[in-house]
């Protein structure tokens, strides 16, 4: 039973969340101030609520420039505004019309957009004329009512709106400050939109007495004086993320929308009706050539360094000095560039010559060994052929078999003599690594050999564990080879300098895994006396004679052929040393697992 119960608690909670309606916002002009517009149209939203399904509409009041801003960052879907501002938007997005306005003023009319010139009653402005050089207030420089119907009217005139007006002042919304200026004598006259003078009287704010319209004019069935030609009213218009669907819905309720409604009545209109055609408002754009966005933001750019010119001089300063100290900056970068190039060429300079010594003192530490190889092969040789002439000198006739057995000991014994000869010039010889592949198990082999006299010596035991089956690598030979030495030969050190000089003991592990073989060098001497890293840094050595070379060169080499290197003392309880090499299988790119 609980069961079932959650089950449909979370259905009925599913059915709650996938019913929510859908979120609208539509941006009106706000004309008279943001709360008279909420309160003009939320009503209308109310009204779309109810016959809309799955839809919820809220009113985004604001100017022509929040307006514009909200349009482009998508904060809102529909908007109401008039023709003027309608056609300067449809140049940045797509929109359309879904229906016209029909004021509740005027019969009704679907042309109800105009300017009032309005100046003070006692003032000697009796047409538009006198108003040559004086100071004028307006909205806002998009409006049509407010500003651009009356720029249309001067134009067919013949005056030029930008020099005609000694200033144009653009105080914004609400429009009750444009008559203010007028009525206080800071402005000279004020272009308003139509009906503006007769709303303010309306209200009690005003007297219709203290105030008289320019170029007047009061068409058939039209309220109020208007000084210009009316244009289309305001309508109501969609943007393109706005379903075809959704669209038709909102139209055909606009359009079924009563006269006596209250969403009628508060928005001040007797209905809406079809999108009439725009045409008139499209001739005025034209006569006065208005601008394309992007010229007007340069025009705003302009207009801004004209007025703030020694903000702009400051900002140009700025900006050449700025440039400047970018170029000083880049030319002294560039000569630390340069400097610490030639740093790092010296010092690999050095490091060559300090790795040559390194070789040179790794192959005097191992000269008895050598010494020891080479007496072998050459005492085999004077035996062998002293054989080889006691045989020849006999009065018996010699046997061929026996002097070709002896020739070809001789030879393979010469070859190993080369061979012990050519690994130590290859020590001792700087070059190029040579990527080849190698058999790592042959490596060690002659590593150990080339120290057998010394492990003699010492009486110091080496033994070699291989696990996992073998594999080559892919290495370079005398510089890994160069490695065995080094680290066998540092073990061998350090058990001279501890107390277990006499039982030495040095393993060498060879553990070769799917991809990787794990090379460990063990020996029991004292152990690290500090970090890893430090003991592998340049010119450290903790050497009474060494250089500090040996275990840098180690890490170096084993970096090259993409493998890793580590010091670190025993975990097994015995006081020692483990030098760790991980090596690539050969044609593997899987990473190192250490």
């Amino acid at each position: 039973m609980s069961r079932l119960l959650l089950c449909i608690c979370v259905l009925l909670f599913s059915s709650v969340a996938w019913s929510k309606p859908q979120q609208f916002y539509v941006g009106v002009l706000a004309n008279w101030g943001h709360q008279q517009a909420v309160e003009r149209w939320t009503p209308m939203m109310e009204y779309l609520n109810e016959h809309v399904p799955d839809a919820e509409f809220h009113v985004y009041p604001g100017n022509f420039k929040a307006l514009n801003l909200a349009m482009e960052l998508g904060q809102i879907q529909f908007i109401i505004t008039n023709p003027g501002q309608y056609l300067y938007l449809s140049n940045q997005y797509p929109l359309s019309w879904l229906a016209t306005m029909r004021s509740k003023r005027h019969d009704g009319t679907t042309s109800a957009i105009g300017s009032a010139i309005i100046v003070r009653a006692d003032s000697d402005y009796r047409t538009l004329y006198d108003l040559k050089g004086k100071v004028v207030a307006a909205s806002d420089p998009h409006a049509l009512g407010g500003y651009q119907a009356t720029v249309g009217l001067m134009h067919s005139l013949g005056m030029d709106p930008d020099t005609f007006f000694g200033e144009t002042k653009f105080l914004g919304f609400p429009l009750d400050p444009l008559l203010y200026q007028v009525r206080d004598g800071n402005v000279d006259a004020a272009i308003t939109p139509l009906c503006t003078l007769e709303d303010m009287v309306a209200r009690g704010v005003l007297k219709s007495s203290d105030f008289r319209v320019l170029n007047p004019s009061r068409p058939d069935g039209v309220e109020c004086q208007c000084s210009t030609t009316l244009y289309p009213n305001w309508s109501f218009a969609a943007t393109e993320s706005v379903s075809t669907e959704l669209s038709k819905e909102i139209t055909q309720a606009l359009l079924e929308l009563p006269s006596d409604s209250p969403a009628a009545i508060k928005a001040q209109l007797t209905g809406w009706t079809s999108p009439i055609s725009q045409l008139a408002v499209i001739k005025l754009f034209k006569e006065l050539h208005v601008k394309t966005p992007d010229s007007s933001r340069w025009e705003a750019v302009k207009k801004w360094l004209e007025e703030n010119r020694h903000w702009g001089i400051l900002s140009v300063l700025v900006f050449i000095i700025a440039t400047l100290y970018h170029l000083w900056i880049e030319y002294r970068f560039h000569q630390k560039s340069s400097s610490l190039i030639e740093s790092e060429r010296q010092l690999k300079q050095q490091a060559v010559a300090l790795e040559r010594l390194q070789s040179a003192s790794i192959v005097g530490e191992i000269g008895a060994g050598l010494a020891h190889e080479i007496n072998q092969p050459i005492a085999a040789i004077t035996s062998y052929s002293e054989g080889g002439i006691m045989r020849l000198q006999g009065k018996e006739q010699a046997d061929t078999d026996s002097c070709i057995e002896l020739l070809e000991k001789i030879h393979k014994q010469s070859t190993r003599a080369g061979e012990v000869v050519h690994r130590i010039r290859g020590l001792l010889k700087r070059r190029e690594a040579v990527m080849v592949d190698v058999n790592i198990l042959t490596l060690v082999e002659e590593s150990i050999s080339l120290l057998r006299l010394e492990l003699a010596r010492r009486e110091i035991q080496i033994n070699t564990q291989i696990k996992g089956e073998p594999f080559f690598i892919t290495a370079d030979r005398v510089g890994l080879l160069q490695v065995l030495i080094n680290l066998i030969k540092n073990s061998l050190d350090a058990i001279a300098e501890s107390d277990n000089a006499r039982s030495g003991k040095i393993n060498i592990e060879l553990d070769f895994k799917e991809y990787q073989v794990n090379v460990s060098i063990i020996d029991n001497g004292p152990g690290l006396a500090m970090d890893s890293d430090t003991l592998m840094a340049t010119f450290y050595t903790t050497k009474m004679d060494g250089l500090g070379l040996g275990l840098a060169i180690c890490r170096e080499v084993i970096s090259n052929h993409d493998g890793h290197f580590l010091l670190s003392n025993r975990d097994d309880g015995v006081l020692g040393c483990v030098a760790t090499l991980n090596l690539k299988k050969r044609g593997s790119e899987v990473p190192i697992e250490v």
